[in-house]
């Protein structure tokens, strides 16, 4: 029951905001309810979990020996953590942003907000292969919707480009990893240690960690990324959802358990199949850093900034080593809390001050200072220096790299950093050193509901740095408990 019951309440409010669509302040504080009560469901799995429990739960067997089951270990404790957590302030947020614009089909929206969250659930409880998987694509369509929901010129591409990429590397590439694995090891289930080795030829890992990594196309590594920046076509709770609640999280939590539970560290390191990867994690993280710097677009800045820093995430995964393991389950959280505080900004800029482009930001720190200091605080984050959250995991990974004999990788986690500073460093500068355009005296904030909840997201930041040694505790077991 203690998995049972967060992964029907997603499920469960879709239905009652369906029910309730007509009464907007019924349905509303409704849909904020539930995220709170799936929440709290979460969180009582949290000391089973820290006490070395494994919940377990199977519900129905699709295939002799594939049945949809559930397992809740401590890299999924935490995924379900982050989704959980912060779907509470993105509908609160949510709600600000799409009174404040007065968007139809609110609640079409908030029907497939909560499904998608359902999805993102069932991805981190997910046992086996065949049950991420399942989960998995109810993600990608849930959020279909989402991506397309203003129905013009613009939102269609995105749409298609959305659903175009996702779909074309999960069935092509994902599908296949999956069915090679069950034809390799007669399972799919994910286990310690993982369940390839003396099941595979050693010259076949790297193509078949190929096939995962790019078949998660939601982590966004190139060239398979595009589907990120067109998405932002989507309002901006949307764009909180895609960047740091669910989505990209589900591609980059595929590949992190991927590679602790089906291929083995140990494997990848005899091998050296890793290799690859980690040049082109590498790779992806500078890149997509340089081409944020050239943007005006905030939004798109923002997602070329999330391309770079899920790279971060797959990095860690490819290194294969403890550290690294543990850096990018903890970046998991950290980038989260920091990125969807920088979307919330962009939001509330856009319906305070109707602005999306950086160079029309000049001054307006001094007439959305709650705005602008939020910003300011998940870009620190961001960035990774104390005593922000998103230190902890640029400094796991950072050893991981040292552990993984690669510095170079060390070297570019410190460039990316730089980079961080070149892109964001300028929107804070703008905000608050450059001189406020006249026809902007008239600036405010935007509705409580946008500035509270980036609020609470920004103060997260810093309530991640103190608790790094929980997380940190958390996440150790992944890797036989110590590094």
């Amino acid at each position: 029951m203690l998995i049972l019951i967060p992964l029907l309440l997603p499920f469960v409010t879709a239905a009652l905001v369906a029910l309730l669509g007509r009464w907007p302040n019924v349905r509303d504080p409704i849909h904020t309810l539930m995220a709170m009560v799936t929440f709290g469901f979460v969180l009582r799995i949290l000391p089973v979990v820290q006490a070395g429990g494994e919940p377990r739960l199977e519900l129905l067997e699709l295939f002799p020996g594939l049945p949809i089951a559930f397992h809740v270990e401590p890299l999924g404790m935490l995924f379900a953590m982050v989704a959980s957590g912060l779907w509470i302030v993105t509908s609160v947020y949510g709600f600000g942003y799409m009174r404040g614009h007065h968007e139809k089909n609110q609640t079409r929206f908030f029907i497939c907000f909560a499904l998608a969250i359902g999805g993102a659930l069932g991805v981190a409880f997910s046992a086996n292969l065949m049950t991420l998987f399942v989960f998995y694509e109810m993600l990608t369509l849930s959020t279909y919707p989402l991506v397309t929901h203003y129905r013009d010129a613009e939102a269609r591409r995105g749409g298609r480009i959305y659903m175009g990429i996702l779909l074309f590397t999960s069935v092509c590439f994902l599908l296949s990893g999956v069915a090679w694995t069950y034809f390799a090891a007669g399972t799919l289930d994910f286990r310690p240690g993982g369940i390839l080795a003396g099941n595979i030829a050693n010259s076949d890992v790297a193509i078949l960690l190929a096939l995962f990594a790019f078949g998660a196309g939601k982590a966004a590594l190139m060239p398979f990324h595009r589907w990120l920046p067109n998405a932002m076509v989507a309002p901006t709770p949307v764009s909180a959802l895609l960047h740091a609640v669910a989505v990209v999280k589900a591609g980059v939590f595929t590949i992190l358990k991927v590679v602790v539970y089906i291929f083995g560290l140990d494997l990848l390191q005899e091998t050296g199949a890793n290799d690859w990867l980690m040049a082109v994690a590498g790779g992806t993280l500078i890149i997509s850093s340089m081409i944020a710097l050239t943007l005006d677009n905030l939004k798109a800045r923002l997602a070329y900034s999330t391309i770079s820093q899920l790279s971060y995430i797959v990095l860690g995964a490819a290194m294969a080593t403890p550290a690294g393991i543990v850096g990018g389950a903890m970046h998991i959280a950290m980038h989260a809390m920091g990125k969807i505080t920088l979307f919330f900004c962009a939001g509330a800029i856009y319906v305070g001050a109707h602005k999306k482009y950086i160079s029309q930001l000049d001054g307006i720190g001094r007439k959305m200072p709650w705005t602008m200091g939020a910003f300011t605080i998940g870009s620190i984050s961001i960035i990774g220096l104390p005593p922000m959250g998103g230190a902890w995991g640029k400094w796991f990974l950072g050893i991981g790299a040292v552990d993984a004999g690669a510095p170079i990788y060390l070297g570019l986690l410190m460039l990316s950093s730089l980079l961080s500073v070149g892109y964001l460093g300028p929107i804070i500068g703008r905000a608050y050193f450059r001189p406020l355009a006249e026809e902007d005296e008239h600036l405010h904030e935007a509705p409580w509901m946008c500035v509270v909840p980036l609020c609470i997201t920004a103060v997260g930041c810093l309530v991640l740095f103190v608790l790094g040694d929980a997380i940190y505790d958390l996440v150790l077991p992944i890797v036989g408990g110590k590094l």
